[in-house]
Formats: structure tokens, C-alpha cells, sequence
């Protein structure tokens, strides 16, 4: 058994000097969508053919003020606060993403977690998910700005309001 090393994995926010390896993984059937597949492709390389820096910069919506996410049923949902970060070994190896709910740690029943994330076909089974996602825990765990963060209070300042849940 050989020994398990770590693949040489970083997280790039998404940016257009790195847009060519992120078109030459869709062009090879990658897909950032793991539910609609081919479809999401087409979809992304037709956005980025319209303006390539519109695309990057909608993959950064901490504020969700991007357009509705089409789910596979063609229906229209709110989008999430959320962004993408790129999987990089010196070339472009996949996406992770994190989405929240401004005030709450749940999610909406068509949101299927937290985070998200694919990696291209021939660089699968190499850990690089593993270390995405351990390279992207912080991100995750640091604070959001107050209007994106779960309002916790304590039960004394809920009673001093009367509200006794």
C-alpha cells in the first residue's frame, strides 16, 4: 500500500486569469453542477461566451444578489448567500462551494447542503476533495457580517423582551 500524500491542493477565488482552465473543464464534460450536469455546462460556457467577467463575479454572492437558481424541474428558486472557490494544483482541478441562510443554520428543503463541491474526472480519487474541503472548514466557521450570521440570544435577553421560547 503506498502511502498517502497529501495532493499539493489550494482554493482560489474564482478569477479571469484562471477562466481558461475552468472552459477547458467544462469542454471535457466537467460539470459544476453534480444534479444537472451537461446542462449546467452549456449553460456556464454560454454565460462566460457573453461576458466572461460578469460570470466570475457572480460566483462571489455573499449578499445573493445574483438571479434565481433554475432547478432541474425548470422551476425558479431564490438564491442563497453564498460563493465558489476554485480547486487549483497549479491548473484549474474543480469548484467547492459554501451557501448559508442569513440568521438561521438551516437551510431551504431544495438547498442539499451547506456545501458543494465537484472535482474534474481525471484528477478524482487523489484526495484533492478531502483537502478542498479542509482548506475551505475555515472560511466556513469565520464570522459573517451581523446581517448574515444566526441571531443568538441569550434566554434572559428573550425573557427581558417576552418572548419565552
Amino acid at each position: 500500500m503506498k502511502p498517502f500524500i497529501e495532493p499539493p491542493v489550494s482554493l482560489t477565488r474564482p478569477m479571469l486569469g484562471a477562466l481558461p482552465g475552468y472552459v477547458a473543464a467544462l469542454r471535457r464534460d466537467w460539470s459544476p453542477d453534480n444534479i444537472r450536469g451537461k446542462v449546467a455546462s452549456e449553460e456556464q460556457l454560454r454565460r462566460i461566451a457573453e461576458d466572461a467577467p460578469g460570470f466570475v463575479a457572480s460566483l462571489h454572492d455573499p449578499e445573493a444578489r445574483g438571479a434565481p437558481i433554475a432547478m432541474p424541474d425548470g422551476s425558479m428558486l431564490p438564491r442563497l448567500p453564498g460563493y465558489v472557490r476554485w480547486v487549483w494544483d497549479g491548473e484549474f482541478c474543480g469548484s467547492i462551494s459554501l451557501r448559508w441562510q442569513p440568521g438561521t443554520a438551516s437551510l431551504p428543503e431544495y438547498v442539499l447542503g451547506h456545501v458543494g463541491y465537484t472535482i474534474v474526472p481525471w484528477k478524482r480519487g487523489c484526495g484533492y476533495a478531502t483537502r478542498a474541503l479542509a482548506l475551505l472548514l475555515p472560511e466556513a466557521r469565520a464570522p459573517r457580517p451581523a446581517a448574515h450570521r444566526p441571531h443568538h440570544r441569550s434566554r434572559q435577553q428573550r425573557l427581558a423582551k417576552g418572548d419565552p421560547g
